[in-house]
């Protein structure tokens, strides 16, 4: 009698992991939210840019950090490479993570944050090395606002309280040398949703991008493809009701070329919100590298271009590191219609995904 009890039980309780199981995969499901459209498809592609992890004792959320190159080596006579330049998917990055996370150099990096006592931080970037300062006098000029890092070595103050995630971050990207770029992650995201139409996008993009033969298209593609002549590139008047998800808003420099990019996931024309997302690490520190952004219109007017400035673009624009010299925008609308003499931003979609979207949508 006791065993059939004890068997009772099991299949009980398997039974109820079985059914927790399938509410929890019901409930992150995208297609709960999104239905079953391209909005569900892009929603697919930006969740494999986060990872859960236990660390330090704590249930941390881990980003794809942001990757980039050279632009912090103004100062030095030699520069460094993010791993495959900042263009690999996280299909290759992931592995990669993983295994700098569970390394012994990231356990003692962990330890140090949880010493109980205020620190500040120095990583050495192109030497892939970090160290830590408990001199009072540092973490006074810290506190003050008195930032003596350099680009090529962030300075951080820490608390000694244990690890967050922005410190995870800021291990993946001064150490680990790894992240994903803003156009590398929004090829990334145009790929996945061509697979899911059953097209290589790059194999039918290589010539327009002037891929070499056998080389990798992700390399190549850089916001300047996406602002080019070529023909597979069809530009988008940026008044919201000519806009459509997957379509890539373009932001420039101040010599006018195209230095930004990121992609719209869903427009809702009722409750007139524009969801869409970039990887950047201009942004408050616990969303540098891939993250969501917004913006509220109208509903009752759409024929206002995204460069109107009654449009609130929420995506707030910071240093990446606390202390660094800030962003002359303080949020994304602004930057979009930054260096209006050239036109300031655009949007723009890929032809050859217009038809895909079109069939995904159907389904």
């Amino acid at each position: 009698m006791q065993r059939i009890l004890v068997l009772i039980l099991f299949f009980a309780n398997t039974l109820f992991s079985y059914t927790q199981s399938d509410h929890l995969t019901a409930f992150s499901d995208p297609a709960r939210l999104w239905g079953d459209g391209i909005e569900r498809v892009i929603e697919e592609a930006y969740r494999q840019y986060f990872i859960t992890r236990i660390i330090d004792g704590r249930i941390m959320n881990i980003r794809l950090p942001f990757a980039e190159n050279h632009e912090r080596s103004v100062l030095l006579n030699q520069s460094w490479e993010f791993f495959r330049g900042g263009k690999a998917g996280p299909e290759v990055l992931w592995p990669i993570i993983e295994e700098i996370l569970d390394s012994k150099d990231f356990a003692e990096y962990i330890a140090a944050l949880s010493s109980g006592r205020e620190r500040v931080f120095i990583f050495d970037i192109p030497g892939q090395t970090w160290s830590y300062s408990t001199d009072l006098f540092d973490i006074a000029r810290m506190k003050a606002g008195s930032y003596r890092g350099l680009p090529h070595r962030p300075y951080v103050l820490t608390s000694g309280k244990g690890a967050l995630e922005s410190d995870v971050y800021n291990y993946l990207y001064c150490i680990g040398h790894i992240g994903i770029d803003c156009s590398g992650f929004v090829w990334h995201i145009l790929t996945y949703i061509g697979r899911q139409g059953g097209i290589d996008l790059g194999r039918i993009l290589s010539s327009a991008i002037g891929v070499p033969r056998g080389a990798d298209p992700a390399y190549y593609v850089g916001t300047s493809f996406f602002n080019s002549r070529s023909n597979q590139i069809i530009a988008v008047d940026d008044e919201i009701s000519n806009l459509r998800p997957a379509d890539i808003i373009l932001f420039r420099d101040e010599k006018g070329a195209m230095a930004h990019s990121a992609i719209i996931q869903s427009i809702d024309l009722q409750k007139g919100i524009i969801r869409y997302i970039q990887s950047t690490d201009e942004a408050p520190l616990l969303e540098r590298g891939a993250h969501e952004s917004y913006i509220y219109f109208n509903p009752a007017n759409l024929s206002i271009s995204l460069k109107d400035p009654s449009l609130r673009w929420t995506q707030r624009r910071f240093a990446p590191f606390p202390g660094e010299k800030d962003s002359p925008f303080s949020d994304d609308g602004e930057r979009y219609r930054a260096y209006s003499e050239y036109g300031g931003g655009r949007v723009v979609r890929i032809r050859v995904l217009v038809p895909i979207i079109e069939q995904i949508n159907l389904r």
